[in-house]
């Protein structure tokens, strides 16, 4: 890093916090703070879902991945969420605004006290808020990882200055900021995706390769490179990773909803899913075609999720431009970051603190004192990830952080959240919630005991579907043995099953 990389990745910081306090006069309540009113246009929101839905973990875990296995990380990941996002858009996305205009909400988990009672909500909050702790902790690990890789740093000084940086304009700004920076980081990973590209196209041309050619000299160095499934990514795997992912991806991982939310009704939150899953279906081709370059370029790497993205820009991209890309790396996973931070502030201030205590009752009435509730609880998260971060090791590291434990829980709490905007389940309550979650925690925890007697995909997907197994058969059950389902909540779950999308609130 030269002090010109310096200076791009300084400005980078700067930018991002004057958004921030830009955005601050847009926030006069807690409603503006969390979900911007509700009227984030789509394409911003749309935008601001595909940021947040991934971090710094692609250029690290998923960088080695596409190393050592090839295409099939682009299969597995990318466009398995371009599927997911796909249906969302049909069935889930216009639900959430949906919610906002009939219920007043302003976090994801807060309908779930009308369709499910108050000690389901609580369970699936509470247990949201400790699996977002690790999963945002992990991806300021990440960050701190690359950044020693580009500068030689510690890890731990990234981390504590991507946090710095994030606490500052989300603090101030809240959910518009989040959205408005979202924007701009996505122009500086289109920007600087399309620079180290063309500089490692320009390394393989002087090879004579290109592209599109140089996938018969890879797959001769790994056989199968080029094939969709490689290694444990199976058909099967795939098959499994998007049925989790149709959950985690519209309103299972907590933030992703907000997206929704915050639009002003339906039509817009399907546009803004949809646009979503497109840049799902093309960005990623270009985030990973240099470094499925960088196995031949550099074959034999020992560590290529520390080593492979780094060496790919120090080696083929001049001074300023290196600083551009580690600038990319913090806004992808920073986007995703603050936007996780400001939504389990959300949950917190709305569905946890009032009842622990009356004293909160008037923050749900908004106003100042709302706002000021939600910007005390967004540092202290803040802080609270930052430190989990820089004690990565004791959860298994990067990948085990997020694959095994965020990955394999997201879907036991978010298949109550998510199959509960649906009237066909509404026999479905409280108490089938309850256990459905009590089951696939169970399940979980069986599964790393005895991991090595489990498949990976298991290990991932096995919780969530016993899950929704037992959420299901006591629905069955209540329907069977007619179980009255409350009035208002009949109600709720036709409102949201509308498809009279041009009503604004």
């Amino acid at each position: 890093m030269s002090l010109l990389d310096w200076i791009v990745v300084g400005a980078f910081f700067l930018l991002m916090i004057g958004i921030g306090i830009w955005s601050k006069r847009k926030s006069s309540d807690s409603g503006d703070f969390f979900v911007g009113g509700g009227k984030v246009p789509w394409w911003l929101s749309g935008v601001s879902h595909h940021v947040s839905g991934h971090s710094g973990v692609v250029f690290v875990a998923y960088a080695a991945i596409a190393y050592n296995l090839g295409f099939t990380m682009y299969v597995w990941w990318a466009l398995v969420i371009a599927g997911a996002t796909l249906i969302g858009a049909k069935i889930f996305a216009p639900r959430w605004p949906r919610l906002r205009q009939k219920l007043g909400i302003q976090s994801p988990t807060e309908y779930l006290k009308m369709r499910y009672g108050l000690p389901a909500q609580q369970t699936i909050a509470w247990l949201g808020v400790l699996m977002k702790l690790v999963d945002i902790g992990a991806k300021w690990a990440s960050i701190g990882v690359l950044m020693n890789g580009f500068t030689g740093l510690p890890i731990w000084q990234g981390i504590v200055l991507s946090g710095a940086v994030s606490l500052v304009y989300i603090t101030i700004g809240g959910l518009w900021a989040d959205l408005l920076t979202d924007f701009v980081q996505f122009g500086v990973q289109l920007v600087a995706g399309i620079v180290i590209l063309i500089g490692v196209g320009q390394a393989l041309s002087a090879r004579g390769l290109n592209y599109l050619s140089m996938w018969g000299e890879l797959n001769q160095v790994e056989p199968n490179f080029s094939s969709p499934f490689n290694g444990n990514y199976t058909m099967l795997w795939c098959a499994l990773y998007l049925f989790a992912k149709t959950f985690e991806y519209n309103g299972g991982n907590w933030n992703l909803a907000a997206r929704f939310i915050s639009t002003s009704n339906g039509k817009e939150a399907r546009k803004a899913e949809l646009l979503s899953s497109l840049l799902y279906l093309v960005w990623p081709l270009l985030i990973f075609a240099p470094m499925w370059a960088g196995r031949l370029l550099h074959p034999g790497l020992e560590d290529p999720a520390s080593q492979l993205y780094p060496l790919l820009t120090d080696t083929y991209l001049p001074h300023g431009l290196i600083g551009l890309v580690l600038a990319s790396m913090f806004a992808s996973t920073m986007g995703m970051t603050v936007s996780d931070i400001n939504t389990l502030s959300a949950v917190t201030q709305r569905d946890i603190l009032p009842v622990l205590s009356r004293k909160f009752d008037e923050v749900m009435m908004g106003g100042a004192a709302s706002l000021r509730l939600a910007r005390i609880i967004t540092v202290l998260f803040t802080v609270v990830t930052v430190v989990v971060g820089l004690n990565k090791d004791a959860f298994g590291d990067i990948i085990g952080m997020i694959i095994t434990w965020f990955g394999a829980l997201v879907g036991v709490t978010g298949m109550p959240l998510l199959l509960g905007l649906f009237k066909r389940f509404r026999h479905s309550d409280g108490t089938a919630a309850i256990v459905g979650i009590f089951f696939g925690m169970v399940t979980f925890a069986v599964s790393q005991i005895w991991k090595d007697d489990f498949p990976a995909d298991w290990v991932t997907v096995g919780p969530m579907l016993v899950s929704g197994m037992f959420y299901l058969l006591i629905g069955a059950i209540n329907k069977a043995r007619g179980v009255e389902v409350p009035r208002e909540v009949d109600e709720m779950l036709d409102y949201v099953g509308t498809n009279d999308d041009h009503v604004v609130a």
